[in-house]
């Protein structure tokens, strides 16, 4: 239910921003655009309920920070406002986080040991506004999933929004293939042991590295799939047939390098989705990463 709402959402952004695009494909094929339009309608919605919450504490002042528990102008759908004191007590939430009020949460921690109150808190002061990035529960996917808070300071109280963004983007496929292309080429054993390695500085959320020989086929590294190393890529298929490490493979010896569209299996999720993986030739061998587009 949830993915059928954000595409919608997502169509409506692409006709506002003036584009077009029929309906049943945009419905039944999301691609690296549409997955974008969706992230971006989700910072907009974020944005626009932040823009409220703040004129209201402008307006009230520091006692209007209880507005925000209360189920009404300040939740839109799985999205609500919490608001800090510049302290650390928590102050007020519309959502999950309701059971911290009162509580001083500097040193909370997310799921990676990441201080994103502190850091928040931090901004502020220095700044004023800002956004921070950490791992928080979703209690819809009964999951802790990467979640993006924007915030602003007022007076002396910090009134925050965040939204889930469980998917990694194309620009973290692309940072962590420019990263894994150099520490192959610097090398090779010691980054495709480290390309297998579990909560490694190579996998982040459902992005993972593969590595093939471009010689004979075979897998050399698959960052969520171990079982492939040794198997002739040339004989994997994706659900609808797609020859997908031939393709990538005849692309590379063209070009060097290349981009491919096909739909796989979401570590993630144990989903089968849709997914965009760059890649590119390392001295013989090909190495990609690719992200989850729903």
């Amino acid at each position: 239910m949830l993915s059928n709402t954000r595409n919608a959402l997502g169509l409506a952004l692409l006709l506002a921003l003036g584009g077009a695009a029929p309906m049943p494909a945009f419905a039944q094929a999301p691609t690296a655009d549409t997955q974008r339009l969706s992230e971006q309608w989700d910072e907009k919605r974020a944005t626009t309920l932040l823009d409220r919450a703040v004129a209201h504490i402008e307006a009230k002042g520091k006692d209007g920070v209880t507005d925000f528990s209360r189920q009404g102008s300040f939740v839109d759908g799985d999205l609500y406002v919490y608001a800090l004191a510049d302290d650390g007590r928590f102050l007020a939430s519309g959502g999950s986080s309701a059971a911290l009020i009162g509580s001083k949460v500097t040193e909370q921690t997310d799921a990676g040991g990441k201080a994103f109150f502190r850091e928040i808190l931090d901004l502020a002061a220095a700044k004023g506004s800002g956004r921070v990035e950490y791992r928080w529960l979703n209690p819809v996917q009964n999951r802790e999933e990467p979640k993006v808070t924007l915030f602003r300071k007022v007076g002396d109280v910090i009134v925050a929004v965040g939204f889930y963004s469980p998917r990694a983007s194309a620009a973290q496929a692309r940072d962590l293939l420019d990263r894994a292309a150099e520490a192959l080429a610097a090398d090779a054993s010691v980054a495709l042991a480290d390309f297998q390695r579990i909560g490694g500085k190579f996998t982040q959320d459902d992005l993972y590295v593969l590595v093939v020989n471009m010689e004979d086929g075979r897998f050399l590294a698959h960052g969520a799939s171990p079982a492939l190393i040794g198997r002739n890529g040339h004989d994997l298929r994706d659900p609808k047939g797609k020859a997908v490490i031939t393709d990538m493979i005849n692309i590379a010896r063209r070009k060097g390098a290349g981009e491919l569209d096909y739909v796989w299996r979401n570590p993630t999720t144990a989903k089968v989705e849709s997914k965009h993986t760059y890649f590119r030739a390392v001295d013989g061998k090909l190495v990609g990463v690719g992200y989850y587009t729903r």
